[in-house]
């Protein structure tokens, strides 16, 4: 055998024992972790997409109608196709509320003042009931219907993590589960990447994630200078499988059905 067909069998045999490896690492996990996606401004996208593709593990997506780095919206029909991907590929999906609304504070008879980031009352503090704050999260599961055929897993998270036991039992009301996060589980990617540099991010979530944790991060931030995604998420997820992580999708979970602040 020539040197040139014996190095390219050796970096086969390479490839297929680490492959093995990593296959045989899953099917012996005796943790489970979930990773879980806010739509944010979807600059990374593809990015998160391809990684999770490659590394063979699932996630949870909360989808809301924000505006992207394209000038458009994540629910526009021009992201119609990558959410069918993302649904062939075997990923979950929840409501984030459709304008990005967020919990204000309660109201005095049992509704909530909440503030959407975009539509056609963003900026406005407004007054919701409960059919209200139910359409403004199901309106999610229409659309993602529309664009991919089928509907949500009835799960949603309040943008910014801001809830109220009124505002839970809203989308409890509603049908909804909420599904915050853990402490350990909120992975920095909004921060100042000066000050929150993505190898303290990644060495920090590496070593403290816990057996159930829920984690989230974004598929794009406007304010982080160097994105977090490229950096950290594929090697985080591998030094969780190192852990003995597996990796589940909502609603199996039942751990951090409430808000969990940052």
């Amino acid at each position: 055998m020539k040197f040139g067909q014996l190095t390219q069998l050796t970096v086969a045999l390479l490839i297929t024992f680490f492959g093995l490896s990593a296959n045989a690492q899953t099917a012996s996990c005796n943790k489970t972790t979930y990773l879980t996606f806010d739509t944010g401004n979807m600059s990374v996208a593809e990015k998160v997409a391809e990684i999770l593709k490659r590394q063979d593990v699932k996630a949870t997506f909360f989808l809301s109608n924000e505006k992207t780095f394209r000038g458009d919206f994540a629910l526009d029909d021009a992201w119609k196709a990558y959410w069918q991907e993302r649904l062939k590929e075997g990923h979950h999906f929840g409501s984030h509320t459709y304008d990005h609304t967020y919990l204000v504070k309660d109201g005095p008879q049992g509704e909530v003042f909440v503030k959407s980031q975009f539509g056609a009352k963003a900026g406005m503090t407004v007054l919701y009931n409960e059919a209200a704050m139910c359409k403004e999260i199901r309106r999610v599961d229409l659309r993602f219907a529309e664009l991919t055929g089928q509907p949500l897993q009835k799960i949603w998270r309040a943008p910014g993590g801001k809830t109220s036991p009124t505002l839970i039992r809203m989308g409890d009301m509603c049908g909804y589960q909420h599904f915050g996060w853990a402490p350990t589980g909120f992975l920095g990617d909004e921060l100042n990447s000066d000050k929150f540099p993505n190898s303290a991010l990644l060495d920090k979530a590496s070593r403290e994630i816990k057996d159930g944790d829920i984690t989230m991060a974004h598929l794009g931030i406007w304010s982080r200078k160097d994105p977090w995604a490229p950096a950290v998420l594929e090697q985080l997820i591998i030094n969780l499988k190192n852990r003995g992580f597996c990796f589940g999708v909502l609603p199996k979970a039942n751990k951090y059905l409430a808000n969990q602040s940052k």
